[in-house]
């Protein structure tokens, strides 16, 4: 079917790992990823039932830390809960605070300088194979001949794609403009009582109707193909020049600009909205705690880049973040001991980090997938929860799209059809552990808002502790479809869940 092809194969090509979840008529509720399992029959992470347990005190607020492609920051559900930095006086151009970022009200963009923002970047395998044309190989990966076989493997199917979708496209164009004339803009194809010529005519656009996909999805699909031959495969192309920094300096941490947006922010609109989008908003879509959303933009359209990653989480520690939601990932790293810092960094400064744990159906226990725990000296660090996607019905649990592992995935959040904010206003439905890590995200804030006197560690370890254990159910393993227990997927084989998390940090909290 074209629509669930069109989701399956965006999820395997966006290196921001999300794509635009498909209409369902047997849809759970846009919420369901609030909702509780035995109440309203969804596994979701029972927020209601959180908020109904909660200590009678004000929460102490806290700060997580967005690093993503750029959040819609005059979002009329998130614009009232940013993190507003205290010693910076907004728009006048000098560093008030002496933190060394201009005027970052907000956060910062390390993908900006004087030459603009950037939009797309390449993939980390792509700059890797730029490096080895250029005869300058990097020391980590030098296998050249591999690389280039691994780049030709990526671009071969979607050339040909792009080929078939372009096919495609330019017919129902034709048809829809043909029946945009006689019938207006607002014809239904499959209302038409239509015989010869123009039951021919309309073949097109009634076999994209049959499917559940429209016009707009189509372009859509080859508009995404298109950037990631163009961009995000091609080792031709770069646009770091626009942010003006040495590249080759990994210690250099003075570059970006205050621009938090972006070209492009639909993606940290919708993960931030899923953290703390204001309660009780017009698109009922509650965030899940009263936690201050700082920005960091770190995520272009293609892979984040090393030095850009470990700038951010040093950003967002040096300057107040209790959490730091990643919602990205790669398969290569060539600095990942740049990154191995930072993370240490974190975790010694009290800070928490949420992974998600990719889109690409492949057992991370074996697969490389990048930031992660484990250090390149094989230290494996505390402060780190990856985050696997589940889905709405307990009978088919786990995202088919998600990666997983029974060491390196700690537990599964809601990530399938889950509802956000989209920017302007408004909400997007989308599949991805990018949604699936700000959920974790969320219910981590939650607790340490409450409950003030656990450390990271100890709040990590609450959501481990009081996740909802599907160990020995049976589920279709994301990727290749072998029915294996839910326990093999994930250290715990559990669902986060808020209401659970509370009453454990209760505990945990009195002894």
């Amino acid at each position: 079917m074209i629509r669930p092809l069109l989701a399956a194969a965006l999820l395997a090509v966006a290196p921001a790992a999300l794509a635009q979840a498909p209409a369902d008529d047997n849809a759970p509720p846009a919420n369901w990823h609030l909702l509780d399992r035995d109440t309203d029959g969804v596994v979701g992470i029972s927020l209601d039932d959180a908020y109904a347990i909660l200590p009678d005190r004000a929460p102490r607020e806290v700060v997580v830390a967005i690093l993503d492609s750029g959040v819609d920051i005059e979002h009329p559900d998130l614009a009232p809960v940013l993190w507003t930095n205290p010693g910076e006086v907004a728009g006048n151009g000098v560093d008030d605070d002496g933190n060394g970022y201009v005027d970052d009200v907000h956060g910062w963009s390390f993908l900006g300088g004087p030459g603009g923002n950037m939009e797309h970047d390449t993939l980390e395998l792509a700059r890797l194979v730029a490096a080895c044309r250029r005869g300058a190989p990097d020391p980590t990966y030098s296998d050249c001949e591999a690389l280039e076989a691994d780049l030709e493997a990526q671009r071969a199917p979607l050339a040909q794609q792009a080929a078939q979708i372009g096919m495609l496209l330019g017919a129902v164009r034709s048809a829809d403009a043909t029946f945009r004339e006689r019938y207006g803009d607002d014809y239904d194809v499959t209302a038409l009582a239509l015989e010869g010529d123009e039951a021919e005519a309309a073949r097109p656009l009634l076999f994209l109707a049959q499917q559940g996909a429209s016009l707009s999805d189509l372009e859509a699909f080859s508009d995404q193909i298109s950037s990631r031959l163009e961009y995000s495969l091609n080792p031709d192309y770069d646009e770091r020049g626009l942010v003006g920094d040495d590249y080759a300096d990994v210690n250099e941490r003075d570059y970006g600009v205050s621009d938090v947006v972006g070209p492009d922010s639909n993606h940290g609109t919708g993960v931030a909205g899923l953290v703390a989008a204001a309660r009780g908003n017009d698109v009922g879509i509650d965030g899940i705690a009263p936690a201050r959303i700082m920005v960091v933009r770190t995520v272009p359209g293609g892979d984040e880049r090393d030095k850009d990653v470990a700038n951010a989480i040093r950003y967002a520690v040096d300057n107040g973040a209790d959490i730091i939601n990643m919602s990205f990932g790669k398969s290569y790293s060539p600095q990942k001991d740049v990154v191995d810092r930072a993370v240490a960094y974190a975790v010694e400064n009290g800070v928490l980090l949420v992974h998600a744990a990719g889109n690409s159906g492949e057992d991370i226990d074996t697969a490389d997938n990048f930031p992660n725990r484990t250090f390149l000296d094989g230290t494996v660090t505390g402060g780190w929860l990856e985050v696997g996607a589940s889905q709405s019905d307990r009978a088919a649990l786990a995202a088919g799209f998600s990666n997983y592992g029974r060491v390196n995935v700690d537990l599964f959040a809601p990530g399938a059809a889950v509802t956000s904010l989209k920017p302007g206003d408004g909400t997007q439905t989308a599949n991805g552990t990018s949604f699936a890590a700000p959920v974790v995200a969320g219910v981590a804030a939650l607790v340490m808002a409450y409950y003030p006197d656990l450390t990271a560690e100890e709040v990590r370890q609450v959501l481990l502790d009081s996740s909802v254990r599907y160990a020995g159910e049976e589920v279709t393993r994301p990727g290749d479809g072998i029915a294996v227990t839910f326990d093999q997927l994930s250290a715990t084989g559990g669902v986060v869940n808020a209401a659970m998390a509370l009453r454990l940090a209760e505990q945990r909290s009195a002894e």
